[in-house]
């Protein structure tokens, strides 16, 4: 059971994202919900690539016999990491533009000042 944790996290995590991506109004929240989507794919990458009792990938002269981590998911997850902040920091800039221009962040208010 105790192995299955980190998914059953990823599945938690994803379910609460979603909520709060589709159900939430405020577009602050919603950021928000895309942004612990993300948290929840690096939690997937890393977990994956899990290997126990195995030992970091930087090491040059590694023990005989010793399986090594594979270090494939920890650049993607790395790479993502940088990403999701670079899309974290778009979406805010849009939702502070759309404040400016409409005076509010509720997405239900928004949809009804279509000309």
């Amino acid at each position: 059971m105790m192995a299955n944790l980190p998914f059953i996290m990823v599945a938690l995590f994803i379910a609460i994202g979603l909520y709060a991506v589709l159900f939430k109004t405020n577009l602050i929240k919603i950021v928000m919900g895309i942004s612990i989507i993300e948290s929840a794919v690096n939690l997937f990458l890393i977990a994956g690539g899990y290997v126990k009792g195995g030992i970091a990938p930087i090491y040059t002269s590694a023990p005989e016999g010793e399986e090594m981590v594979l270090p494939t998911p920890q650049a993607l997850t790395l790479t993502a990491i940088v990403i999701g902040l670079a899309t974290t920091a778009l979406l805010l800039s849009f939702v502070v533009l759309i404040y400016r221009h409409y005076g509010s962040i509720d997405s239900r208010k928004i949809r009804g000042l279509r000309e």
